[in-house]
């Protein structure tokens, strides 16, 4: 690609940031469009419909920015929690990495770049019909020593990149502890899952369960929820709803006033209940204290260690309730079902691939559609075409990636939501990686990209080939995906279509019938790394690619800061454990930066340089292994030390009665919740459908 290709790329989304940009600022102060741009503070009752038209409603204004940009860390952290956090700070790592490699790649390595005259020399009254290979390092000279440079740009950003690594890591640990210690007890930190509970004949689960935990933690043990599975459970709630509708308009058709009536319906359903009881081998056990929840939880325990097993709970409103209706035998197929969708998805994602390679090679292009060939002269398609369309085609297809790993992380068996999106976060990362990086970098078929890394030694001289050639197709990718993505991340395109498509239909509906979404931390988690992996990759290879990433995190921080304050409420909260993901996710980013650095000296014929680039990749590895001694075991599990603290200062609480007897129902299932139905059309608290907690008394 030529620099004009670029630029046009860079002008289309500029400008399509500007509109996201400007129509923002607008429709979000008008009050129709609240419920898209501000459903939490709506929900919350901080966002207040204005009495009288203003004309300042109908122009643009910055004031957001300002909003945006205020709130300290911890006020975020009160408001949207820890992950919320931990995600800001994803972005202000990149933000400081690539400030400093910015500097360093584009005022020492492009002046060096373009000194060379590898390919040829650079023409300075047209610098817009240069290709933007001049600026990369396949323009420094076979064996020249100026690659010396490069090399220690490498080892100034690798020992940078672990420095920074190193002090958000310990930063983000120390938070998680804190954040422990400073909120209210919560269920879930005095509860276990337990599974594979044996059951004698004639007796039941939650029978086993009272004899067991009353026998070996007579101490700490509180109360227990069996879990049901979910069809039966749902099939009685369901039919008392459709009772009660079919009821109401019954009440209709015969004119009785609403005002008449209001009626709490009390089915009876006890033969059917009876039957609906199909309990699972699993139970929720809560306990009088945090670290008696620990001991159960980290303790072998029965002799048989497939039975009685352990596992923490999840908050209430993050349990994943449809794995509990799968058999241990389900769990185990269905893992082999995900790895055939994941592998499948990836083959798939090889064809738009394959096409946007197609687009940015025009001659390809003309050999294949020779009657497109007095189109693709003028000089304007030309640079649409490899600029702008190829980044436009993949964009689209990304979008779909996220949901779907999420929808396959789901049929793992895990028992919440947060550990799903985990899941689905890890999965789009290497999808990303794999099908977007490796793939575009070496142009070839799966089978191909196979046989590459199975001879591994030729790995680096390959990517030292392929990568800088694909310097200015990422380039555009970071532009197209990273700023316009991101701005419409502001502007909401599709649930603000949605809103329009839907206003006709629900002109006499109840304004209040709308949800508050939750942040899709799987979908941009991801995008973010892989940015940081192209910086890294890049940043001494084609060190122009640093200024359009310093763009987008500038972009992601003001923008993310805004959605987390007004758009998105928090659904879990997992304490940053997705911080471990960007640390390694980084280190992997910089082991294949030296990889590529490794296969670049040697291509350039400096086999000193390529014998002193070797340590690198063994330092980094040991730095990652140490914080994953140091670091990664406060995002497992909290020490005896947090604890027992915690729980001698509970002690004096006066509330603490109250709270562990409504922990006693905390983890009843969804459709097991009290109910109670009126002719009003209101659901409020009466009496289960079926009583599933047994409680110690």
């Amino acid at each position: 690609m030529i620099v004009s290709g670029l630029l046009t790329s860079v002008g289309i989304n500029f400008a399509l940031c500007i509109i996201f940009f400007t129509l923002y600022s607008v429709l979000r102060k008008q009050p129709g469009n609240y419920k898209v741009y501000a459903p939490r503070l709506l929900a919350e009752g901080k966002a207040h419909r204005p009495s009288r038209f203003h004309l300042n409603r109908l122009v643009p204004t910055p004031g957001w920015l300002k909003n945006a940009w205020v709130p300290s860390e911890d006020q975020l952290l009160s408001y949207s929690g820890l992950d919320a956090v931990v995600f800001m700070r994803i972005i202000i790592f990149s933000l400081k990495v690539f400030s400093i490699a910015g500097f360093i790649g584009i005022f020492i390595l492009v002046p060096v770049n373009c000194s060379g005259n590898q390919l040829h020399d650079m023409d300075y009254v047209n610098i817009t019909n240069n290709s933007l290979e001049v600026f990369s390092i396949s323009n420094v000279n076979n064996g020249s020593n100026s690659l010396w440079i490069h090399l220690g740009a490498v080892y100034v950003v690798t020992i940078v990149v672990c420095y920074l690594l190193y002090t958000e890591y310990r930063y983000i640990a120390s938070k998680r502890i804190n954040y422990f210690c400073s909120v209210k007890p919560q269920p879930h930190q005095y509860t276990v899952l337990v599974s594979n509970i044996p059951v004698s004949k004639g007796s039941s689960v939650g029978a086993s369960v009272v004899n067991f935990f009353t026998e070996n933690h007579p101490a700490t043990y509180l109360s227990h929820v069996v879990v049901h599975r979910k069809r039966k459970v749902w099939t009685v709630a369901n039919a008392v709803r459709n009772y009660y509708r079919t009821f109401i308009n019954h009440r209709r058709v015969k004119k009785i006033a609403d005002a008449e009536v209001n009626l709490n319906v009390n089915v009876n359903l006890n033969v059917r209940i009876d039957k609906s009881r199909e309990e699972v081998q699993a139970a929720f056990v809560s306990f009088k204290t945090r670290y008696g929840a620990a001991i159960a939880l980290h303790m072998l325990q029965a002799n048989n260690p497939t039975q009685w097993l352990t596992e923490q709970a999840p908050e209430p409103q993050d349990v994943y309730w449809p794995f509990f209706s799968s058999t241990f035998m389900g769990r185990w197929i269905s893992k082999l079902l995900v790895i055939l969708s994941c592998t499948l998805v990836t083959i798939l994602f090889l064809i738009p691939v394959f096409i946007v390679q197609g687009l940015t090679n025009l001659a390809q292009l003309e050999s294949y559609f020779p009657f497109l060939n007095s189109i693709l002269t003028m000089s304007i398609v030309s640079q649409v075409i490899t600029g702008y369309l190829p980044n436009l085609i993949l964009q689209v297809s990304l979008k779909i990636v996220p949901p779907i790993m999420k929808v396959i992380s789901s049929q793992q068996g895990y028992i919440s939501v947060s550990e799903i999106e985990r899941s689905a976060c890890h999965k789009v990362i290497w999808f990303t990686v794999w099908n977007v990086f490796f793939a575009n970098v070496l142009s070839a078929s799966a089978f191909s990209l196979l046989f590459i890394f199975l001879e591994f030694k030729d790995i680096p001289s390959k990517l030292a080939v392929s990568v800088p050639a694909q310097a200015s197709f990422f380039i555009a990718y970071v532009v197209t995906l990273g700023w316009t993505s991101t701005s419409s991340e502001l502007f909401r395109v599709i649930p603000f279509v949605g809103s329009l498509l839907s206003k006709p239909c629900s002109k006499n509906s109840n304004e209040n019938n709308f949800s508050v979404p939750s942040f899709p931390y799987h979908q941009d988690i991801p995008k973010i790394l892989f940015f940081g992996l192209l910086g890294f990759t890049y940043f001494f290879l084609a060190p122009l690619i640093i200024p359009f990433l310093l763009g987008y995190f500038s972009l992601a921080y003001i923008i993310y800061r805004n959605q987390l304050l007004n758009v998105y409420a928090p659904k879990y909260e997992s304490a940053g454990k997705f911080w471990p993901i960007v640390h390694d996710t980084t280190i992997f980013s910089l082991v294949l930066m030296q990889f590529i650095a490794f296969g670049i000296f040697t291509l350039k014929k400096l086999p000193h340089a390529t014998a002193v680039t070797f340590p690198l990749p063994v330092f980094t590895l040991l730095f990652n292994e140490y914080c994953r001694k140091r670091f990664l075991p406060i995002f497992m599990a909290y020490s005896t030390e947090t604890l027992l603290k915690k729980d001698k200062e509970d002690e004096n609480d006066p509330d603490m009665a109250q709270f562990l007897y409504q922990l006693r129902s905390a983890y009843q299932h969804p459709a097991l919740v009290p109910t109670t139905y009126s002719s009003s059309h209101s659901d409020t608290l009466h009496e289960p459908l079926i009583p599933t907690a047994q409680v110690r008394g």
